[in-house]
C-alpha cells in the first residue's frame, strides 16, 4: 500500500468540513433571500421572509435548521469520508488471499509491521484487528485465544462507531424541537392580534402561517438528516464487519501453529 493511497491519508478534519459546510449553507440561503420574492409563498415557507414574520431576517427558525443541518451534515461527511477509507483498507491486500496460502508464525511479523502505524483509537479497523490479533498468536500460540480477542474488539469497536452518532442523532432530534419552538412563538403571536372588538385576520393568519411553516420545514430537514445518517453508518458498520470477516478469513484460517510434538521433532 503506497503512502499517497486513499487508506494511508489521514482522516478529514471536522472543523474544517463543519466552516465549509456552514459557508455552504449560508451562500445557499443568501442566494434564496435574493431569488424567491419578499412575501411570497415559498419565501414565507422556505425562509420565513415575510411580513408577519416575528423574527428579524435573516435570524428566522428556517434559517437556524439550516445551518444545523448543515452541521449535521458535515459530521456525517467525515464519517462517510472515514467508511471510505476503512473500506480502502480492505484493497490494501495485508494478507494472502488466494485459496492455498499459508500462514507461518514467524511471517507475522513482517505483516504486523505493515499494519502497525496504519491505525489510532479511532481509525483503522483492519490495520488494528490485524495487529491485535497476530500479537496474541505470537504470544499465547493458541487460535482459540486469538479468535476470542478478535471477537471481543468487533463488539468493542461495533459500539464505538454507534456511540459516534450520537451527537447526529441528537441533532436529529434538536431540528424538530426548534420548529415546535417557533410553532409555539408563532402561536402565541397570533393569538396577541385577537381583539373581540376587531380582529385583523390577516395578522392572526399570518402568525398562524409561521408557526405551521416552522414546524414543516423542521420536520422536513430531519427526514433529511436521519436519512443520510442511516446510508453513512450503515456503510462504516459494514466496514467493521467486512475487517473482521478478512481476519478471520484470511488470517485465522490460514495460521499454522505446529503442536508441541511436531516442534520437538
Amino acid at each position: 500500500m503506497k503512502p499517497g493511497s486513499e487508506a494511508a491519508s489521514r482522516p478529514p478534519s471536522y472543523l474544517r468540513a463543519l466552516l465549509v459546510a456552514l459557508g455552504i449553507a449560508m451562500v445557499l440561503i443568501a442566494i434564496a433571500s435574493v431569488a424567491l420574492p419578499f412575501g411570497s409563498g415559498p419565501a414565507a415557507l422556505l425562509l420565513d421572509h415575510q411580513p408577519y414574520s416575528v423574527f428579524p431576517y435573516p435570524i428566522t427558525i428556517q434559517n437556524l435548521t439550516y445551518l444545523i443541518l448543515a452541521a449535521g451534515l458535515a459530521d456525517l461527511y467525515v464519517r462517510w469520508q472515514v467508511a471510505r477509507r476503512e473500506q480502502a483498507f480492505l484493497r490494501a491486500k495485508f494478507l494472502p488471499e488466494d485459496a492455498t496460502s499459508v500462514l507461518q508464525l514467524h511471517e507475522l511479523g513482517a505483516i504486523r509491521r505493515k499494519v502497525t502505524d496504519l491505525y489510532d483509537g479511532d481509525h483503522g479497523f483492519l490495520p488494528y484487528l490485524i495487529d491485535i490479533t497476530i500479537i496474541q498468536l505470537q504470544t499465547s500460540r493458541s487460535v482459540d485465544q486469538a479468535v476470542a480477542i478478535l471477537t471481543n474488539s468487533l463488539d468493542l469497536m461495533s459500539h464505538r462507531v454507534d456511540m459516534r452518532y450520537q451527537m447526529v442523532r441528537y441533532t436529529a432530534w434538536l431540528i424538530p424541537t426548534i420548529g415546535f419552538i417557533g410553532t409555539i412563538i408563532g402561536i402565541a403571536v397570533a393569538l396577541e392580534f385577537i381583539n373581540p372588538q376587531k380582529i385583523d385576520l390577516a395578522k392572526v393568519t399570518g402568525g398562524l402561517s409561521v408557526s405551521f411553516y416552522t414546524t414543516l420545514v423542521a420536520l422536513l430537514v430531519s427526514v433529511i438528516l436521519v436519512f443520510v445518517q442511516h446510508i453513512v453508518q450503515k456503510q462504516e458498520e459494514i466496514a467493521l464487519n467486512e475487517a473482521g470477516q478478512y481476519c478471520l478469513k484470511n488470517l485465522i484460517n490460514r495460521i499454522y501453529i505446529p503442536h508441541k510434538e511436531d516442534a520437538a521433532s
